[in-house]
């Protein structure tokens, strides 16, 4: 796709100004990294704080007497558990059980849901959502990601730097809750959800504020001092959720993955009634998937990618999803699907990297963890 074709945010001028790297990112014209360079950047959202502009996501409002019976015909968590200012991790299911997407759903009220969902995948998503809808469902939908920015103010300071302009009291919003006010005077949804490992907000406003919210975050954070904020970009937002064993969708979940295989049985609420793919979801759990997602770390030299072929006792027996270099850490790392009997902590194996077996071993997931 040509630069001219891309999707832009309406933070593309200020992502050229600070010298971001720009990449074709699923349609979108977006930063891969900044000046600092990803390293830095990632090591600064772990002991300080990173900007990222999240505005590619969509959103998708879900209005109406049927929204919360609908959401939970069409996604595997149980919607009916959320309370007003709540949000809840989520998947979309095909028949078969596979992951069609990965998103959050927001309560708004009774009647009133909001569903974030991936860049890449948001028109699909929108399709997939409006094939299952009926005016039965008493609810209307309404794809409206043009109609918000996200900025995403994430890591220790986060909180801090966020407080300064908003007079929403950032403490009582609890972890995976939000609050509807104003950040520097401008209305604004204020979640604290993260795709870091750390602490963190995202402010959800009208895109003609979009600049004006993201250069105060830069000024209120300090960047350009020693230890100020870093715009971040895309490659530190992938090492940090690999380091947090955060998935991605079109690596650890795709139309062909289930919860159940990604270690997502957590969001998938089989006693909560009849939703799209439970009956293929109810009978893999009784058997037992046949793969697992694990967690692994390198015990030789040498880098996993996605894609590399797992070994083990010279069998070919699973496939890297994620792999990478963790800054914070030091250590290469990576997630796999394995056969459930090779996923267990100590588990030897091996991944072919360019005709080279290099010893890994499995270790416990997430990879990183931060402290309270």
């Amino acid at each position: 796709m040509s630069e001219n074709e891309l999707k832009r945010t309406p933070l593309n001028d200020a992502h050229r100004a600070l010298g971001g790297k720009m990449v074709d990112f699923g349609g979108w014209d977006m930063p891969v990294q900044y000046k600092a360079g990803v390293i830095d950047e990632h090591l600064r959202c772990r002991t300080s704080s990173g900007l990222f502009d999240v505005s590619h996501m969509g959103e998708i409002w879900v209005v109406g007497p049927g929204a919360i019976s609908f959401v939970n015909r069409i996604t595997t968590n149980d919607v009916t558990k959320l309370v007003e200012g709540q949000a809840q991790y989520s998947a979309l299911t095909n028949e078969k059980g596979g992951i069609v997407d990965d998103l959050l759903v927001y309560r708004f009220g009774e009647e009133k849901l909001l569903l974030v969902v991936n860049a890449g995948t948001t028109e699909k998503d929108f399709a997939w959502i409006s094939s299952h809808h009926s005016a039965a469902d008493n609810c209307t939908i309404e794809n409206a990601s043009a109609k918000f920015c996200q900025i995403a103010v994430q890591g220790p300071n986060a909180l801090k730097i966020l407080q300064q302009i908003t007079e929403t009291p950032l403490e009582a919003i609890s972890y995976y809750h939000f609050s509807e006010g104003k950040v520097d005077g401008v209305d604004a949804i204020i979640s604290r959800t993260g795709y870091t490992g750390e602490d963190g907000f995202e402010v959800y406003a009208d895109p003609k504020f979009a600049e004006q919210l993201w250069n105060k975050f830069l000024a209120l954070g300090g960047f350009g001092d020693g230890d100020g904020i870093l715009p971040c970009g895309l490659a530190a937002r992938n090492t940090l959720r690999l380091e947090a064993a955060m998935s991605l969708y079109g690596h650890e979940l795709g139309d062909d993955i289930t919860p159940y295989e990604a270690n997502l049985g957590w969001i998938t609420k089989l006693a909560k009634g009849d939703f799209i793919g439970r009956q293929a979801l109810a009978e893999q759990k009784e058997a037992g998937p046949k793969r697992k997602l694990a967690g692994f770390e390198m015990t030789e030299p040498g880098i996993a990618r996605d894609g590399f072929d797992v070994y083990v006792n010279d069998e070919k027996c699973g496939v890297v999803t994620s792999g990478s270099p963790a800054p914070y850490l030091k250590k290469n790392i990576g997630l796999a699907f394995l056969p459930p009997a090779f996923t267990t902590a100590g588990q030897e194996i091996k991944i072919d990297i360019r005709g080279r077996k290099v010893a890994a071993v499995v270790v416990p997931t997430p990879f990183y963890k931060r402290r309270k």
